[in-house]
């Protein structure tokens, strides 16, 4: 009898549910409560989806996971890009879904897993299946959003043992579910705060959305004693090529330029369209030196582009200043400080004949401070 009260109070059985699963039950709820915070504070697409696949292999207790999410500059299909962590991808190969695939049509058809085998039996004749078992999920679950796909979740290899192939329960199913579905909104979200942000030509962030984000990056550089660098870049003689060539030809000008910065710094990194022919970068911990050189490669590889447009070559350059934030030798009050610095240096690389790289020196520095001062 005293054995049977103490099982009975070690597990006060509620129907077919112990006080162990309220428990769990009660900590999960707190968990998504967690998630939700985490990601409906966050704006900034890739470190939301970074926070979502972090997110979704610690509930899955899974390797690795990966979300296909759409293109959001042709708008045609979703591509898995650099969205993974620990997944088993083979770089010649182009993780690309086109939107109006039946893999796509059926993941919008449906808020529910699915595991590999389940799509291959459903789609037998679909090649964009394939693509999936090239990353050998264990389960795959669509970001529905009102019958609007935001993206695809890959989940890896469990590391639960004897589940690699998966073995989900129910619950956990469920829970998975939740995640995507919170995780649907946040995306969508963050879309259209990329879409509103972008300059469509350059695929640029604009200049209001770079000094949001500058502004938080020197919030916390001078919380943690951290560093942040700016680069300004001018087109040199942009004006001529437009009076010669025409519009249409800057045009391709600005974007090739465009491409060219954004291919010359790290994912982390954030480059914008300052206005006109001028163009930011943004690096975050980046000290002056290191600042100097990515400028400079970003010049060189300018300068030795070749810039042809309509069976015409052009020789382009460009000038760029640098500034950078440090509590102990440059403590720029706003981010306006900051970009106003390395415009001083921009336009020294002008004066000095163009072509060429200037670093913000203390003189520029004290030039700026007094002029805030002013004010």
């Amino acid at each position: 009898m005293e054995t049977e009260f103490s099982t009975m109070s070690q597990e006060v059985a509620l129907g077919s549910k112990t006080a162990a699963d309220y428990e769990k039950e009660i900590y999960d709820l707190n968990q998504m409560l967690e998630i939700t915070r985490s990601l409906c504070t966050t704006l900034e697409l890739p470190t939301l989806i970074e926070s979502i696949l972090y997110t979704a292999m610690a509930q899955m207790r899974v390797t690795g996971a990966g979300i296909f999410t759409l293109n959001s500059v042709t708008n045609t299909s979703f591509r898995l890009g650099n969205n993974y962590q620990n997944l088993d991808t083979d770089q010649l190969l182009d993780y690309s879904i086109p939107k109006n695939s039946k893999l796509i049509e059926k993941m919008s058809s449906e808020e529910r897993v699915y595991t590999l085998p389940e799509l291959e039996e459903a789609l037998p004749d679909c090649k964009e299946v394939n693509i999936l078992r090239q990353l050998k999920p264990t389960l795959v679950v669509p970001l529905l959003l009102k019958n609007r796909l935001n993206g695809i979740l890959v989940l890896g290899e469990r590391i639960i043992p004897g589940m690699t192939d998966g073995g989900y329960t129910d619950y956990e199913k469920q829970e998975i579910l939740t995640i995507t579905s919170l995780a649907s909104i946040a995306v969508n979200n963050a879309f259209l705060v990329e879409l509103s942000s972008t300059d469509m030509m350059t695929h640029l962030k604009f200049k209001y959305y770079f000094f949001n984000v500058l502004s938080d990056r020197l919030a916390s550089a001078r919380e943690n004693s951290g560093i942040v660098s700016v680069l300004m870049f001018d087109i040199d003689f942009f004006k001529k090529v437009n009076d010669t060539y025409g519009h249409a030809c800057g045009d391709y000008v600005l974007t090739q330029v465009a491409s060219i910065i954004k291919g010359s710094i790290r994912g982390d990194d954030m480059a914008s369209r300052y206005g006109g022919e001028e163009f930011t970068v943004l690096l975050n911990g980046t000290s002056q030196s290191d600042a100097l050189m990515v400028a400079e490669r970003i010049r060189k590889n300018i300068e030795h582009f070749d810039f042809v447009y309509q069976m015409q070559r052009l020789q382009m350059t460009i000038s760029g200043g640098v500034a950078t934030f440090s509590m102990e030798k440059n403590p720029a009050a706003s981010a306006e400080q900051l970009v106003d610095q390395a415009d001083k240096a921009l336009y020294v690389s002008k004066r000095e004949g163009r072509n060429k790289i200037t670093v913000a020196d203390a003189a520029i520095i004290e030039e700026v401070r007094k002029a805030y001062a002013e004010q």
